[in-house]
């Protein structure tokens, strides 16, 4: 504590030897501006009352001559006049009693008087002006006296600008001589702390950076500065104790890699490890499988080394923090001779604070999957094609069965005539879903586009599903966003996606409930989309409800294709369906299609 007071002590001398300097010279230089700024303000102040002054008499002057030279002049004028010019004589003569160093009032009041005696001396005054004359002479020396008191102020006035320029002259020598002393002393100021500080400090910035570096073999300096030599003493025990917990979490981080790499390898899915500008930082064994490749393709661009442009734009956006907007293909590959298809999927890695580290490509082989559903798709396009002609035979055969053969309306057989008629329909319309779902899978089906009015689109929508949702007190409820675009849609495909949400959302609602068709603009897409709050999916169940056959969480009826169907028809618009419900709280089934 000694120690760091005798260098704040040093510190403070210095500065403070700097700062009392700075404040005589800016004292002195105060007190010398406001004295020269009095006395000249004074000696303007009287020569500017001697000018004024003497302004006036000569004008008093002006005006008694004229009367004087008037034969025929007005005695009182000129008495007046002269009592005026008397008046502006005492005035002046009070002033020069209050400021010393001139008696031009005085010297003008003796002319002034000798002229006056001269003027009742002489009987006929405008013939003895002239300057031959004791008048003449009397009012020659009343006037020049005025003109010189003029004179000697203007001189004075002057002489006030050269001293003031001279003073100025002078303070601007005492300030320059000022500010070279404390230039000199802060230079020797800063040399001293520089020579005793500045040096040891760049070595410890120096040290610094090697730490930063990671090297921990630092040379520390040592100087006369008792205080510099403990901040180094300790920067050293710091650089030591760094250096053995670079020692310990090196190990740690190497335990955690080789337990990281072994995780990663164990991964049943391909995994590609990209960094910020899209290059290929790391991909497990799994993916050197599945795409034929070694670790020689590290380093370089995901798209070049695919062969796939439109990856590296995909890849971009990922790192931008944006979203795919659709499920991105399949990756048909030719590896070894064997045909191979894989869904793969960009998901960023991010830090705690945001910012985007890089992406993860996870690569998932669904060769057997895409083979089995083509598989699937051909059977059940054929079984489909081969069950219709029979089932529509059927209903037919049924059809006139029933116009013949009559039975009470409440009898036993008139509801199993019923019962078979409603059965025979539900399979008809289970055919025909599945020739509809098949010509989507495979691609046969074509859209009929045409420029859609939306708010017609869903206001035909709500008009057909009034009476069933009215039946079963459903409030149905249509919201639209202003504006909404027209866009080029199939309008039967949509309504028979229209249809197939509602009827799920009015069966799935309970009396009393609420149902909301709902339809707005989102950058360049239109969101469309049906709630309802009913009993809600589950969350771990969302995922499949748009898979075929599949049924789940809600009440169970049909083949499983309607949602399944919906999805593909919305696809092959351009744009994407989803789900989000919660359970308890209802459900809401959106598409987003393209404007």
């Amino acid at each position: 504590m000694k120690w760091t007071m005798k260098l704040r002590t040093r510190l403070f001398l210095s500065i403070s030897a700097l700062i009392t300097v700075s404040l005589l010279g800016l004292l002195l230089s105060l007190v010398s501006v406001q004295q020269m700024a009095s006395s000249q303000e004074a000696m303007i102040r009287n020569n500017t009352y001697v000018l004024d002054m003497g302004l006036k008499m000569r004008q008093n002057l002006s005006a008694q001559l004229t009367q004087i030279l008037d034969e025929n002049g007005d005695a009182a004028a000129l008495s007046q006049l002269q009592g005026e010019f008397q008046q502006l004589l005492d005035e002046g003569l009070g002033h020069e009693q209050k400021a010393d160093g001139f008696d031009d009032f005085t010297r003008a009041n003796n002319e002034f008087q000798h002229f006056l005696r001269e003027l009742r001396a002489t009987s006929a005054p405008a013939r003895n002006l002239s300057v031959d004359q004791p008048l003449g002479q009397a009012f020659s020396a009343l006037r020049s006296s005025l003109i010189e008191s003029h004179k000697q102020a203007v001189e004075q006035i002057r002489g006030a600008e050269k001293i003031s320029r001279e003073k100025a002259v002078l303070m601007s020598g005492v300030l320059g001589f000022v500010g070279l002393a404390v230039l000199g002393l802060g230079f020797l100021t800063a040399h001293g702390i520089a020579r005793r500080f500045g040096q040891p400090i760049e070595a410890l910035a120096t040290a610094a950076d090697q730490v930063g570096r990671g090297d921990f073999e630092v040379t520390l300096p040592v100087t006369s500065a008792l205080e510099i030599n403990q901040l180094a003493r300790r920067f050293g025990l710091m650089a030591e104790a760094l250096r053995q917990h670079q020692a310990t979490n090196v190990d740690e981080l190497l335990a955690g890699q080789q337990r990281l790499q072994a995780v990663l390898d164990s991964i049943d899915d391909g995994l590609l490890i990209i960094d910020r500008q899209g290059r290929l930082e790391h991909l497990n064994p799994v993916a050197q499988r599945q795409l034929g490749w070694d670790d020689s393709r590290t380093g370089s661009r995901l798209g070049e080394a695919m062969q796939r442009p439109e990856l590296d734009q995909q890849l971009h956006l990922v790192l931008r923090g944006g979203n795919l907007e659709r499920v991105p293909e399949d990756l048909h590959l030719e590896i070894d001779k064997e045909n191979r298809v894989l869904t793969y999927s960009l998901t960023p890695v991010c830090r705690a604070d945001g910012q985007i580290l890089g992406a993860v490509m996870v690569l998932h082989d669904v060769t057997e999957q895409r083979a089995f559903e083509r598989v699937r798709s051909e059977f059940v396009l054929r079984a489909s094609h081969e069950l219709r002609t029979p089932v529509t035979g059927m209903h037919m055969a049924f059809g006139l069965l029933r116009e013949r053969v009559k039975f009470p309306e409440q009898s036993r057989e008139s509801d199993l005539f019923d019962t078979i008629g409603e059965e025979m329909q539900r399979l008809t319309q289970l055919i025909n879903d599945l020739l509809n779902f098949s010509r989507y899978q495979s691609g046969q089906q074509k859209l009929e586009r045409s420029l859609c009015p939306l708010d017609e689109l869903l206001e035909r929508a709500r008009a057909r599903y009034a009476s069933a949702a009215e039946a079963r007190q459903i409030d149905l409820q249509l919201e639209l966003g202003n504006p909404l675009p027209r866009i080029q849609a199939d309008i039967a495909q949509l309504d028979r996606v229209l249809d197939n949400l509602l009827d799920n959302a009015i069966r799935h609602t309970p009396s009393g409930g609420r149902i909301r068709l709902q339809a707005r603009r989102h950058g360049e897409r239109v969101i469309v989309s049906v709630e309802d709050n009913g009993e809600g999916i589950a969350y771990s169940q969302q995922g499949r409800i748009f898979e075929p056959f599949v049924q789940v969480g809600r009440k169970k009826g049909g083949a499983g294709l309607g949602l399944a169907l919906c999805k593909e028809i919305v696809q092959l618009h351009g744009g994407r369906m989803g789900v989000y419900s919660r359970p308890e709280q209802g459900t809401q089934f959106y598409m987003a299609l393209p404007v």
